[in-house]
């Protein structure tokens, strides 16, 4: 061993004759590497990664807020825009070279190729600027990218597709480009394919598969079109900044910009203004570097990611201990062998290197297998939070620098937990070492690793309670009371009606589709809806007829739906003081509404009766608009804020229309008219009731498309699905957790025991019994355990707190949670410290004396 290379082939070879040894270290130790690797994978994805671009670090975003999809008042931090707002923007950047405005959200429009037998198909569209693939720098796949000639009203209409779509929806064709597909019934040129791996400008589920140019957004959205209105903000905005130019002062500037846009060109209401200048000092406009694109799943799942990475780093750190106890042991039972190769000549530099070149390589094999466990375990964490998903843009295989992170973890953890064990191997007394292994040997190691072990108890703790807590809160988020059915109903996504349909043809439509749906075998109900629950939401300020107008907050806007007649009492919704819909709710009555509980306890005072009142929409003209006719108890409809109470909410029948004078309440009304929601009562599978769907609606309407059929149980958890995957995952490692420490425990135990088999055995032969020598060994466990739970209880509801606002009706000192962790833990630790403690039991006094 007087080299490198000897001191390798004599650790291989020490490995060699300890498989149990090597393969529990190297598995302990993939377990936690792999784990916390396949959470960085994500975080890099997520958090990290630029996107696939060229030159993303010149790309600025105007603009951070977060909001989406259409905004229609003041935002404070700004991040969508009207086009008119885009256009004044644009021209005040001179430090840009480019600057492209794309769609907030992805809408799905109805796609077919012209002349192919094959249904239209749902594909998730985007309108951007002309600019938009050259402010980015991405090259065409195939044929070309749009031009700013291309978004030019007169231009002949143009889209381009992602290459997932043409890959999984038109079989990678090379004839697609060039050729004519119908898009919501006007024929477009496919004039290219996007690159490979480019989702387009933000990380999210179901990436856009096709671009149309902005200007030809009139076409698709008709007299409902987002294009020409100042009020509607709805554009995000992306610059590209020229070499050696910098963006200091350009925020102030577009800031200033803004402000006046809101006071002189805005187009809000007269009746807004008074709010508009008081929180005009609030509004500004940030500049923020956009390499890694819109954040916007960085803002959702940031937070879970970073538990579960808190949650894999306390993994990593037991399964460490474990691997360090282990070294321990085995450099204590190793003692005599090294005290002989000290007296005969090692250097203890040499038994060092010896015992961290150990640990290291355990390390780094550790590592290789806990890639292994990293790929399953990021596949897993990606089914578990996006089931809704057709394609996700992230892949787990890990990047070059998650390799990295992955090494680098590798070789700290070889290193600072095989230093214990090297340091403690050459604390070996030659002489005392030589005598024999039941005298008075003193093992140094002994205090460091009980404190491992108290260490890895109170992380188990930890871990179960938090996970615990976790589990509660989504039991109860998926329990709680929503205010309408779930059972037996079926809800469908519909791709919404073409923008060149009129009213009478769209309550014609409705019509025929309500009939068709009651007719279906095993449908007992439907009904028809702008949107169902949990799906999306619309919103508006309301103003109540003979009460004095509210200020622009939250607190004077509530949510609302329209629904077919009977939609609501379909759903369980029933009407607790006034009337329910009816047929004759249509278009030649006065408009009705009915109202939750929430928007009477928000817009009347106390005793007021709301029945019969009237209110409206936005503006002062508009509050005898609707007559309430009828009282709901809250429901949920909203896909956020689930955690917190009911929204303010009400429903206005399907059949009626308003006709409103202004050009902006006319385009949200003509809007409100094309559904995105159906119903049905039913206890057929979603699988048995779509191709029976597609089949009616065809017949009914073939521009009608279904995007998804789900029960409403489905639809429910499908909104919980990344507290599920934080919650399962924490689970998964708060057993894994347990396991350690109960692996941890019995290691320890066996090899006390097997240290004072001399101790016991003198114990029996001075008239012990074995159950005095159980109690004594499970006395000498459980006082660790019982300071790892002192130690950990502590720290779990301190874990609960930095978790709190991921809780729903849990408390951070859940004390269910809390019992369930200290009994789960006990639990594991009785069966992990009886194995050895029968053993110790079962020694025959002769045979223990014999040992020295």
């Amino acid at each position: 061993m007087q080299n490198t290379l000897g001191t390798l082939r004599y650790t291989l070879r020490q490995f060699r004759r300890s498989p149990v040894f090597t393969s529990a270290a190297i598995l302990t130790l993939a377990l936690g590497i792999g784990g916390t690797t396949a959470i960085f994978t994500l975080i890099h994805a997520v958090m990290l990664r630029s996107l696939p671009v060229s030159d993303p670090a010149l790309l600025y975003r105007v603009g951070d807020g977060d909001n989406c999809c259409v905004q229609g008042g003041p935002q404070e931090r700004w991040g969508m825009y009207s086009f008119p707002l885009y256009e004044r923007l644009k021209a005040a950047t001179p430090e840009f070279e480019e600057v492209a405005a794309f769609q907030a959200s992805s809408a799905r429009l109805s796609v077919r190729r012209e002349g192919a037998a094959a249904a239209a198909k749902p594909l998730a569209s985007e309108f951007v600027t002309g600019n938009y693939f050259s402010t980015l720098g991405v090259k065409a796949f195939g044929g070309r990218l749009f031009t700013p000639q291309d978004d030019r009203p007169s231009s002949p209409p143009a889209a381009v597709l992602s290459h997932q779509s043409w890959q999984t929806d038109y079989g990678a064709d090379p004839a697609v480009v060039g050729s004519t597909f119908v898009v919501e019934g006007h024929p477009f040129t496919i004039v290219g394919v996007a690159p490979p791996g480019f989702f387009g400008e933000t990380l999210r589920g179901n990436p856009p598969d096709i671009w149309i140019p902005v200007q030809h957004e009139p076409l698709m959205a008709g007299e409902s079109s987002l294009l020409d209105q100042s009020v509607a903000a709805w554009l995000r905005v992306i610059g590209r900044l020229r070499p050696g130019a910098s963006t200091d002062g350009m925020a102030p500037r577009l800031t200033a910009i803004l402000r006046q846009w809101m006071q002189h060109d805005s187009g809000y209401p007269a009746n807004w203004m008074p709010d508009i200048m008081r929180l005009l000092p609030k509004q500004s406009i940030n500049l923020v570097p956009a390499g890694a694109g819109v954040a916007e799943m960085k803002e959702e799942y940031g937070r879970s990611l970073q538990i579960l990475l808190a949650v894999c780093g306390m993994v990593l750190l037991i399964a460490c201990a474990n691997v360090a106890n282990l070294l321990l042991a085995r450099a204590v039972a190793r003692r005599t062998q090294t005290a002989l190769r000290i007296a005969v000549g090692a250097s203890r530099r040499q038994i060092v290197a010896q015992a961290l070149l150990e640990s290291v390589l355990l390390a780094v094999a550790g590592g290789l297998a806990g890639l292994v466990v990293a790929v399953a375990a990021a596949r897993l964490l990606l089914v578990l939070a996006f089931r809704g998903s057709h394609f996700l843009p992230i892949n787990p295989l890990p990047s070059p620098m998650v390799l990295a992170f992955t090494c680098a973890v590798a070789l700290l953890t070889g290193i600072v937990f095989g230093a214990a064990p090297a340091w403690f191997a050459t604390r070996t007394d030659p002489v005392e070492a030589l005598r024999g292994s039941g005298r008075s040997t003193t093992d140094h190691s002994g205090f460091a690793r009980k404190a491992l072990l108290i260490v890895q108890a109170a992380l188990s703790v930890v871990l179960v309670a938090g996970a615990t807590m976790l589990a509660r809160s989504l039991n109860k988020l998926e329990r709680q009371n929503f205010g309408y059915q779930t059972q037996g109903r079926v809800v469908i996504s519909l791709n919404r009606p073409p923008a060149t349909y009129t009213l009478p043809k769209l309550r014609a439509l409705y019509r025929q589709m309500e009939e068709a749906l009651n007719r279906l075998p095993g449908v007992t109900g439907a009904g028809l809806a702008l949107y169902n629950p949990l799906t999306d939401n619309w919103g508006e300020l309301i103003l109540v007829s003979g009460h004095p107008p509210p200020r622009m907050s939250e607190d004077a806007g509530a949510s609302w739906d329209r629904v077919s007649a009977n939609y609501l009492q379909n759903f369980g919704m029933m009407v607790f003081r006034g009337r329910n819909f009816s047929i004759a709710d249509n278009e030649t009555t006065a408009p009705v509404a009915i109202v939750n509980e929430t928007f009477v306890k928000n817009f009347f005072k106390s005793g007021e009766d709301p029945l019969g009142q009237h209110f409206g929409l936005d503006l002062p003209e508009n509050a005898g608009t609707f007559r309430i006719v009828g009282i709901v108890r809250d429901a949920k409809f909203a896909g956020f804020g689930l955690k917190r109470p009911a929204l303010p909410m009400f429903y206005v029948p399907l059949a009626q229309n308003v006709d409103y004078k202004d050009a902006l309440m006319k385009r949200i009304e003509l809007q409100s008219h094309f559904i995105g929601g159906m119903m049905l009562v039913t206890k057929l599978p979603p699988g048995v009731l779509e191709p029976e769907l597609n089949r009616v609606l065809s017949r009914v309407d073939s521009n009608l498309t279904i995007n998804s059929v789900r029960t409403m149980d489905q639809q429910v958890s499908l909104r919980f699905d990344r507290e599920r995957a934080v919650a399962s995952l924490a689970g998964l490692f708060g057993a894994v957790a347990l396991l350690l420490a109960a692996i941890g425990l019995y290691g320890v135990t066996a090899y006390t025991v097997a240290q004072r088999t001399n101790e016991i055995g003198i114990r029996m032969a001075l008239g012990a019994d074995r159950a005095s020598v159980v109690r004594y060994v499970l006395r000498g466990a459980f006082g660790r355990v019982v300071m790892g739970l002192g130690l950990g209880i502590p720290l779990a509801a301190g874990a609960g707190r930095l978790i709190s606002n991921q809780l729903y009706d849990v408390s951070f000192w859940d004390p269910l949670a809390l019992t369930l962790a200290a009994v789960a833990l006990a639990l594991c630790s009785l069966v992990a410290a009886l194995i050895p403690a029968s053993v110790a039991a079962s020694i025959s006094p002769l045979t223990a004396l014999r040992t020295e």
